[in-house]
């Protein structure tokens, strides 16, 4: 097993090394290198699906380098690991940064360091990368360029931090029950979570799984909350009550392990409708979603300590009719 975890992170550290000293012809030939010639990238909204590597750098890459040419792509978590299907991932977790020196997306340039975090899963077979599955976390940037459309975040805005324990690009991966004993506290949490619309808040047992002192950092938009009440006051209470029968479970996605982490992809991985009292200002008029949400988990001690959490919010919108990069230009359409 640690051969295997070992092989695929072996894999993709030239990739990792030409993202981090962005240049366009390094970062080509990496991912020619390493990428499948039809390798298909689900990337957030708006770019959405792409086909090829050329698709994926000219669509992606290549603007964002533009907006950004001191560019570079830091990890925070790199892990690997097989799911139950035999299917094998890398996850990477971290952020774009660099100058903001050209819009991007509409998003005006501030001529200072941007951060935009990112969840990338590479699905790896036969030594090539066959998948992948990813959300930026723009939202993140209109936030630092003063141009968020939306409504106000619940949770706190702020400069995500990486583990508390510093180890995410060093994983000790000490056995495979090591692994094992991670990814099903994780499961089981997972499953307490889909007992809501039955059981209610109870059913759920979210102190059976999570850390006194633990801390989930939502995607902006959302924000982070510290400790198990802060997770329920500005995420989960308005989260679960605009839409009580979502449903999600880990087969609608990929879920793996290695250490003290947990990864979980999926596109999409949950469903719902948004009744009752809304969410994050939409009207509540019943209207059937799906939702994006790519997450990393670290343990300690059998308990759940943090979670990172990226969705796709503009998809969401999107969904419901609703064009935020527009609403974003209509408001700043007079900035200069």
């Amino acid at each position: 097993m640690s051969d295997l975890y070992s092989t695929h992170k072996s894999l993709l550290q030239p990739l990792q090394q030409a993202l981090f000293n962005f240049e366009s012809s390094q970062v080509l030939t990496q991912l020619n290198k390493v990428l499948d010639p039809e390798v298909v990238v689900h990337l957030c909204f708006p770019f959405e699906t792409m086909k090829g590597v050329e698709q994926f750098y000219e669509r992606a890459y290549a603007p964002l380098l533009k907006a950004i040419p001191d560019l570079e792509r830091r990890e925070t978590i790199v892990m690997s690991g097989s799911c139950e299907d035999k299917s094998e991932w890398v996850g990477f977790c971290g952020y774009y940064t660099g100058s903001f020196e050209q819009a991007w997306l509409e998003i005006p340039a501030t001529g200072h360091q941007v951060a935009m975090r990112f969840h990338e899963f590479y699905r790896i077979e036969n030594n090539k990368v066959i998948e992948i599955q990813a959300i930026w976390d723009i939202p993140e940037v209109m936030m630092q360029a003063s141009v968020w459309p939306m409504v106000p975040s619940l949770g706190r805005e702020w400069h995500v931090p990486g583990p508390s324990t510093q180890d995410g690009l060093a994983i000790e991966n000490k056995n495979s029950t090591h692994a094992k004993r991670s990814l099903t506290l994780v499961s089981n949490m997972l499953s307490g979570l889909g007992k809501f619309a039955s059981g209610g808040v109870e059913a759920m047992q979210l102190e059976k799984y999570w850390h006194q002192r633990s801390s989930w950092y939502g995607p902006s938009g959302i924000g982070t909350g510290r400790g198990i009440q802060g997770f329920r006051n500005w995420h989960q209470i308005p989260f679960l009550s605009a839409m009580p029968n979502r449903t999600a479970s880990v087969e609608q996605g990929y879920i793996f392990a290695e250490g003290d982490y947990v990864g979980f992809t999926a596109w999409p991985g949950m469903s719902m409708h948004i009744s009752d009292g809304g969410w994050l200002g939409i009207a509540p008029a019943n209207q059937k979603i799906t939702m994006r949400s790519l997450d990393f988990w670290r343990c300690e001690n059998n308990m759940i300590r943090e979670n990172w959490v990226l969705v796709d919010l503009l998809h969401v919108y999107h969904q419901l009719g609703v064009d935020v990069l527009a609403r974003m230009r209509e408001f700043n359409k007079s900035r200069r």
